[in-house]
Parts: structure tokens; C-alpha cells; sequence
């Protein structure tokens, strides 16, 4: 790993920040410096990007523009705002924190790093951005950004992929940050990282930090950072079932623990569980849904499988391979046995479904409309 001296940090700091003050990003969080729009567009920014980010802050700022309009809401109305960001355990998290910053804080921020992190769903980098960027505190904000940027600058071959490396890195920052502009220093980092100093199709040639980029000066800059594989995501496969009366679809609520937790979905089953003997054909597994949907459930049904190739979702560790069958019940069919509700297709709009019960409703008007 390079160290710098003090003349080098200062003349990093002035190249980048001059660069950041004529080129940064015109993002809508970045209109003013309240903590409540740092932090809200931070969490959306997780697993998702800038683009698909803008138009949800946007609609979720107008819907809920303060702190206490967010922990008041209806979780159902919260829910139908975040739908199609996926990850909802954001959502809630957000959600418990401005519960958090209205009850226990009064409704003032803490403004340190320490602070921030006792806040439900705010992680280290989430709480350097906020107590950067919001409140001036001159604290590393180590992303994926900072990661890649900095071990490139300082050819840091200290695996990002392990816990203990995020120290590292924010001693290392913690020497280099601006401590007059902290907040514009990570962001101007946050804009470098998705731009010059991109994961790929790079361009170190034209940054205006090439002088310092050691990894590319050495002709090494593909080798950083250095990071060891993730496992693959695990396949499942599921059965999802269509259950129709009239204009109404059967809805199955998921636990309130786990994957999806509490979201209204068609019924689904594991495959894996179905199976009693590595001969079982498609064709037993569905006839084994119909019988425990008889016997647990109290709902008699023929299914048939729908035309159509599954549909796949991935997860960060999972990965579902889901195939649609299709059936009718009866509208006023007893429910006292089904963790469920019938739903007008009607009311569809009003209803935050997760992103793959999207999916699998695509799926599903697509292949009877070729019927």
C-alpha cells in the first residue's frame, strides 16, 4: 500500500474537490444537505442505482416530505411506495428509525457516526454519509466506490470482500477526507467511482486524479480491488399457483420472518419438499400441491400448468425458478384453513406486491393471452 504525504493529501484533496465543484452529479438529494433527504436517498441507493433511484425519491418525498410523515404512515402506504425498489426490508427499516429520531430523539438527529448507527438499518457507510454530508463531520463513507477509488489511488491489495478490510479503508480515508469539506469530498469520491473509476470500462486516462492513481501508473489497475468471488446464488424451484373466481385471484400472505416477509403472493410451493423419490415427474409434484392443498387447506383443486417458462428472480444468496399452474375455486370458497385473501384483479394497483409477484403476473397475462 502507497502512503502519502501531507502535500500529497492536499494536493489530492484540492484536484478533487475542484473537479467535484465543475462537474458533480445534479442529483435531487443533493438540493441542500438535510440529514432526513441524505439518508433516505442512501438507503434507496443500496443494491440499487442512481437512475432507477431519482423518480422514487422523488414520488416517496412528496409523499412522506418529513421525518414524523414517515413514521406515521400506514405500512401498507409505505409499501405501495417503495414497490418495485425491492429489498423491502429497507422500507421497514426506514421506517422504524424516523419512529426512533420521533420518539427517542425528540425529534433531533444524531449527528455522530456512533449516533447514526443506532438507528434501525443504518450501517457504517450509511452513518459516514449522513454525519459527512449533513452535519460536516469529517468520517469516511466507505462504499463500493471508496473501495474500488481507493485501492486503486493506493494499491490497497487487502481483500474487500472480508468484514475486517472496511477498517482499513476508513483509517486510510480517515487521513486523506477533507476537514472542510468532508460531505463533498465522499461524494466527489461517490461521482469518481461511477465515472472514471468505474468497476469497469474504466477511463483513468482522462481522470482528473490520473497523477495519483498508482494502480495506474503501474500498468495494474485491472488487478484492484481485489475481492474473492461471492458464492453463486442457490436455485429453488417453486411451484406458484393461479387461482382465479370470477375477477378475483386467491393471494397467500407470506410468514412474517424471512424472504418477503408479510407480502401478499400467489400461493407457492418448494419443490424440493414435494419430492419423495428422484423418479417423481412434473406431473406427480402437481398432483401432490392439489393434495395438500385438499387436506391442509381445505381447498379442493385441479391445477394445470400454464405455457409459459418459468419465471426466474434472483436474491443475494437464492435464486427461484418458479412455474406457474393454474386453477379456479369457487368465490365463496372457505378460507378458514388458507393464510390467505381473495384480491380483485380490480385492486391490483392499490396493493404493494414485491417485484417477483410482478414478474409472475406478467408471466401468467402473458400466456393465456396466447391462448
Amino acid at each position: 500500500m502507497i502512503e502519502w504525504s501531507q502535500e500529497t493529501i492536499t494536493a489530492f484533496q484540492k484536484t478533487l474537490l475542484n473537479w467535484y465543484d465543475q462537474h458533480k452529479r445534479d442529483l435531487p438529494w443533493r438540493k441542500d444537505h438535510d440529514p432526513y433527504h441524505v439518508w433516505v436517498s442512501e438507503i434507496m441507493l443500496q443494491q440499487t442505482q442512481v437512475q432507477t433511484v431519482i423518480p422514487y425519491y422523488l414520488r416517496f418525498m412528496k409523499e412522506f416530505p418529513t421525518v414524523q410523515a414517515l413514521a406515521d404512515a400506514d405500512e401498507a402506504h409505505l409499501m405501495k411506495a417503495w414497490e418495485g425498489l425491492g429489498y423491502y426490508s429497507r422500507a421497514r427499516n426506514l421506517q422504524k428509525a424516523a419512529r426512533q429520531i420521533v420518539t427517542d430523539y425528540h425529534g433531533q438527529w444524531p449527528t455522530t457516526v456512533k449516533g447514526l448507527q443506532e438507528l434501525s438499518g443504518v450501517g457504517p457507510y450509511t452513518a459516514g454519509a449522513i454525519a459527512s454530508i449533513a452535519f460536516n463531520q469529517p468520517v469516511a463513507a466507505i462504499d463500493g466506490n471508496a473501495f474500488r477509488v481507493f485501492s486503486r489511488l493506493l494499491e490497497i491489495d487487502d481483500d474487500v470482500a472480508k468484514p475486517q478490510t472496511r477498517k482499513v479503508f476508513e483509517n486510510v480515508v480517515d487521513q486523506i477526507i477533507s476537514k472542510d469539506r468532508p460531505g463533498d469530498f465522499n461524494q466527489a469520491i461517490m461521482d469518481l467511482g461511477t465515472s472514471y473509476m468505474s468497476a469497469a470500462n474504466y477511463d483513468s486516462s482522462h481522470s482528473p486524479v490520473k497523477e495519483f492513481n498508482q494502480a495506474y501508473l503501474d500498468g495494474i489497475e485491472d488487478q484492484f480491488p481485489v475481492k474473492t468471488k461471492k458464492k453463486r446464488p442457490v436455485r429453488h424451484d417453486f411451484f406458484a399457483l393461479v387461482l382465479h373466481a370470477d375477477n378475483q385471484i386467491l393471494f397467500d400472505k407470506r410468514p412474517s420472518t424471512g424472504i418477503l416477509a408479510n407480502f401478499l403472493m400467489f400461493p407457492m410451493f418448494d419443490q424440493h419438499d414435494l419430492i419423495k423419490d428422484k423418479s417423481d415427474s412434473q406431473e406427480v409434484l402437481i398432483h401432490r400441491v392439489e393434495e395438500q392443498m385438499s387436506t391442509e387447506d381445505r381447498l379442493p383443486v385441479h391445477l394445470h400448468q400454464l405455457p409459459a417458462k418459468p419465471v426466474i428472480h434472483t436474491f443475494t444468496h437464492q435464486q427461484w425458478h418458479i412455474t406457474l399452474l393454474r386453477g379456479s375455486l369457487p368465490a365463496d370458497s372457505d378460507l378458514s384453513y388458507f393464510p390467505g385473501k381473495w384480491i380483485q384483479i380490480d385492486h391490483f394497483n392499490d396493493i404493494a406486491f414485491p417485484k417477483v409477484q410482478l414478474k409472475m403476473w406478467q408471466a401468467y397475462q402473458k400466456a393465456i393471452a396466447k391462448k
